[in-house]
């Protein structure tokens, strides 16, 4: 989904995360969000996760639809998308769709995924988009789910104190290095997904029970990387709001302004 109001960034975000885990509300988010993002990724050589807090069993016209079989479908659907953008695995963690809530027991979700799979980074909605610029307002369930993100990514996945009955399961504490925020009002960087738009376009043609339009959704999301891709002088783009949450002083694929996180403020 394009930002409201571009901010123009000379270079193309370049630095990239060994592993790295998408943590979303619904199944088809991912492939709105950072697919494109996520299959570069991986052909560079990453491995990704995917975890979906709910199954979507109320994104549905049907009413007389049994939501379970609704849920069964979405997470078929999803993992069809997932198998083409090429995530290593999908998580679904079963929680209410439509009443999604950041509470304690999500967040001990989270933090068994990141424990087990342990990303560099982690990809979430923005937690701070209410409305997408005058043109509609974030579901509650998103907005729910990339707090809850944020939450298990500092302090509690790393924390040695927080669900210590994890650490006896053989889960130790983990640091998540990066945090990327997408659907975002303030992005701060952007990938370019020239390469990789086509993928996207295909994961999301993979959820048939949300998708009415094909075609014309196929030009919208081609339209709003373009936008992106503008502020980069490339075809395509997608924008994220990145946070360093800690650096390593090793890597040189930090873009400059990257590396400067202020780790006393975190303590």
């Amino acid at each position: 989904m394009a930002s409201d109001e571009p901010t123009a960034i000379a270079e193309p975000h370049e630095w990239r995360p060994d592993r790295f885990m998408v943590i979303v509300a619904h199944p088809d988010d991912a492939d709105f969000g950072p697919a494109a993002t996520a299959a570069k990724w991986i052909d560079a050589g990453s491995a990704g996760w995917l975890v979906c807090c709910t199954s979507g069993d109320q994104g549905g016209e049907d009413f007389a639809m049994d939501p379970f079989a609704l849920a069964a479908i979405r997470e078929s659907e999803q993992q069809a998308a997932a198998t083409i953008v090429g995530y290593e695995g999908v998580s679904f963690l079963h929680q209410p769709d439509g009443a999604l809530a950041n509470d304690l027991a999500l967040r001990e979700l989270l933090v068994r995924e990141i424990r087990t799979f342990r990303p560099d980074a982690v990809l979430a909605t923005d937690p701070e988009t209410l409305f997408h610029g005058d043109g509609g307002i974030n579901h509650t369930d998103h907005r729910e789910a990339s707090m809850a993100a944020v939450d298990a990514v500092y302090p509690a996945a790393r924390n040695p104190m927080a669900f210590p009955w994890l650490a006896r399961d053989g889960l130790a504490p983990h640091v998540v290095r990066r945090l990327y925020c997408f659907w975002s009002n303030q992005p701060t960087a952007r990938v370019d997904v020239t390469g990789t738009i086509g993928r996207k376009i295909d994961a999301l043609r993979a959820h048939a029970s949300q998708i009415r339009q094909p075609e014309k959704l196929e030009a919208r999301i081609r339209e709003w990387a373009r936008e992106e891709g503008q502020a980069i002088g490339r075809e395509a783009g997608e924008a994220f709001r990145v946070i360093t949450i800690e650096d390593d002083p090793t890597d040189d694929m930090a873009p400059a302004g990257e590396g400067d996180g202020d780790q006393a403020a975190n303590a």
